[in-house]
């Protein structure tokens, strides 16, 4: 797969909300080779040997945009990265989303907190097809909803303390929406509980299912071995990395 080390110049940076920032920068040779569910990995400062993994939200032309939350020093120094600036990216990294193996087919999109902006290319691309679920603690943390709703995707929110939307969790909102509708497929990214309890209920209807695994990433490239997770290949279960053999992967393969 294809990969590359480019100079992008920053398009555009801001805050959506305390935190959270979306990022766009331009690299004709990552947004001509990106797909829905990979990863760019990003140089925050000369000062940081190690880059910080960020998800790709969406690609317009050659324009490539992220959004990422501040948790650290690499993610606070991006955010304080002004248009015009230089990034060192690499990427498009990891495996994403099988999205051309269900064209013409009803995927639902299911995601919870951050983990809902690798979700968003794939709202686009099924458009009507699409019912998205997306999850946050409460009012606070919402972001990007109305980005999804845009697409002409079924956009329902849920929030634990119901200050937003529905209350409740994401997993009491796909069973709702069972009771009316089935999907050929689900593509959820979130906390391990949650994909986890999303995949059991896929499990149980019949339903396919794909989730996208969060974690810490040192090279990014399969050889640190920092992101290694038990995965089931065939008849046995191996170690394999995030960065590389995933992030996306199939729900049975993991649980």
């Amino acid at each position: 797969m294809d990969k590359f080390v480019d100079i992008a110049p920053i398009v555009e940076i801001r805050e959506l909300r305390d935190g959270l920032f979306l990022l766009s920068f331009e690299s004709e040779s990552i947004a001509k080779n990106a797909k829905c569910g990979q990863f760019v990995h990003i140089k925050c400062s000369e000062a940081l040997f190690l880059r910080r993994p960020i998800s790709i939200y969406n690609v317009e032309g050659a324009v490539v945009t992220v959004i990422f939350e501040v948790r650290g020093k690499g993610t606070k120094a991006l955010s304080e990265m002004s248009a015009g600036t230089l990034l060192n990216v690499l990427g498009p990294l990891g495996i994403g989303y099988s999205l051309s193996e269900y064209s013409g087919k009803k995927v639902w999109l299911i995601g919870g907190g951050i983990g809902i902006f690798p979700l968003y290319m794939a709202a686009r691309e099924y458009k009507g097809n699409s019912k998205v679920i997306l999850g946050f603690k409460s009012r606070a943390f919402v972001a990007a909803d109305k980005d999804f709703a845009f697409t002409g995707a079924e956009t329902h929110v849920v929030t634990d303390d119901g200050s937003y939307g529905s209350k409740g969790f994401v997993t009491d909102k796909f069973k709702e929406l069972l009771e009316g509708d089935k999907p050929d497929a689900v593509f959820a990214c979130g906390p391990m509980a949650m994909l986890k309890g999303v995949y059991e209920i896929c499990k149980e209807n019949g339903i396919d299912c794909e989730v996208s695994l969060e974690e810490r990433m040192g090279c990014g490239l399969g050889a640190c071995l920092c992101c290694v997770t038990p995965v089931k290949v065939a008849d046995t279960t191996e170690n394999l990395t995030v960065c590389k053999h995933g992030p996306v992967f199939k729900g049975k393969e993991v649980f």
